[in-house]
């Protein structure tokens, strides 16, 4: 496994831009190939399609990425609320804008899941969950059995998105079926899962490969050779700058990204049996940790990226999917205002239930009507700019102490003071006013 600093260590910064101009090129032509389709589609009453539109009260929470188009930006994440059909048919009809199937790869036999699987972080003195950690793996279901479910979703709900999440070993045989296999399913989108921190490192799957930004640049050119739907590049925050491997991403042709995975963690050890949890005939591994704890972690991750496509990828319709501990609408918000067009939600709904997307929808709403927002759009990446640096913290500081000690000051001289704003000339140099 490549160490955490790879990515931001291989290249230097004047190779990467000189490999960034023939990428662009490539980038483009990927593009061309791939199939985009615009609007919400149901079937119409003669067999064709018609367009559908959200017409509940309150502000518009429907968006366009690349080329799809959401009822909502709240998203299953890959994971168990996306393992079979049946769950993946409960979170559309509560309403979710759009699943991503949990991550499946050719050879299912090589998956061996271990129970318990789970752990939680509790906060101090109560039973509130805010932190979750999994050692589980990618799906343990015979990808035939993925794809056949795939595939009914889509002819049941045509006009719900569904996206696959693939995995594979380096093996560009092997990612190629795995692409041409699941887009005959008709699923919308792809998600590349190169971020999953525990299970088959020895592979070279998951994390292993998207730390490695020299191994990841290959296979995503791979991969966006073969695709003719969008793909999504999923990040692991397990790494020193999850700009690099984004950029890697982006310069292969993908038209978005999504991040964070969860991370590498320990939970905890049991002090009464000495074991660390979750515990496996008295023994554990490091897994991923989620829930409301990573927020912060994954916010500036995810600040991180959107400004990298901000300043990179100028005007290219690129595309984040915003994930970490989101269990309210203003959760969403927050992740919306520093540039998220969707926001992924995965521990969220095993700890509350598919219903949770009500609650998202009307909380999101609450906040957009309270700012006079109409649209996701009208506040997405809104506070990105008020993101700088320490040192120039330092300068505007001492500017805005500069002019108001100016102000407190009052009149310079005696021979400043005038008849008719004596009073107003008194009051500036009030300290108590």
């Amino acid at each position: 496994m490549a160490s955490a600093s790879a990515c931001s260590l291989q290249v230097p910064a004047g190779s990467l831009r000189m490999l960034r101009e023939p990428c662009a090129a490539k980038k483009n032509e990927v593009s061309r190939r791939k199939k985009v389709s615009f609007g919400v589609r149901g079937k119409a009453e003669n067999g064709g399609v018609k367009q559908t539109v959200d017409e509940s009260a309150g502000p518009d929470l429907s968006v366009t990425v690349n080329g799809l188009r959401f009822p909502n930006p709240f998203v299953i994440g890959s994971g168990p609320p996306g393992t079979n059909y049946t769950v993946m048919k409960r979170a559309f009809d509560e309403g979710w804008g759009g699943v991503i199937a949990k991550t499946v790869s050719l050879d299912s036999s090589k998956v061996v899941n271990v129970t318990p699987r789970y752990a939680r972080l509790y906060g101090p003195n109560t039973r509130e969950v805010i932190g979750w950690e999994n050692i589980e793996l990618i799906s343990d279901r015979p990808f035939e059995t993925m794809l056949e479910e795939m595939r009914r979703l889509k002819q049941e709900y045509p006009d719900r998105i569904l996206i696959a999440s693939i995995m594979e070993e380096y093996n560009r045989p092997a990612w190629e079926e795995v692409i041409e296999r699941v887009e005959e399913t008709g699923v919308d989108a792809l998600e590349i899962n190169f971020s999953c921190p525990h299970g088959m490192p020895e592979r070279r799957m998951g994390m292993a490969m998207g730390q490695d930004c020299e191994l990841l640049s290959e296979v995503c050119g791979w991969i966006n050779a073969k695709a003719t739907v969008p793909v999504w590049a999923k990040m692991t925050p397990n790494i020193t700058d999850i700009t690099e491997p984004a950029r890697r991403a982006l310069d292969a042709g993908c038209e978005g990204i999504a991040a964070i995975n969860t991370i590498t963690s320990v939970m905890g050890i049991n002090l009464d049996t000495l074991r660390p949890e979750p515990c496996v005939e008295g023994y554990s591994t490091p897994g991923g940790y989620s829930s409301k704890a990573v927020r912060p972690i994954a916010l500036a991750r995810v600040m991180a990226i959107a400004q990298m496509i901000k300043k990179d990828f100028p005007n290219q319709n690129l595309s984040l999917s915003g994930i970490g501990g989101v269990e309210t609408g203003n959760d969403a918000a927050e992740f919306i205002l520093l540039g998220s067009n969707t926001v992924q939600v995965c521990t969220g709904v095993m700890m509350h239930g598919y219903p949770l997307v009500k609650k998202l929808n009307s909380e999101l709403q609450a906040f957009m009507s309270k700012h006079g927002f109409t649209s996701i759009e009208d506040f997405r990446g809104a506070s990105l700019e008020y993101f700088t640096t320490h040192m120039e913290l330092v300068r505007m500081q001492k500017e805005a102490v500069s002019v108001r000690r100016s102000v407190r000051k009052g009149l310079a001289s005696d021979k400043d003071w005038t008849g008719e704003g004596f009073v107003k000339e008194t009051e500036t140099m009030v300290s108590n006013s």
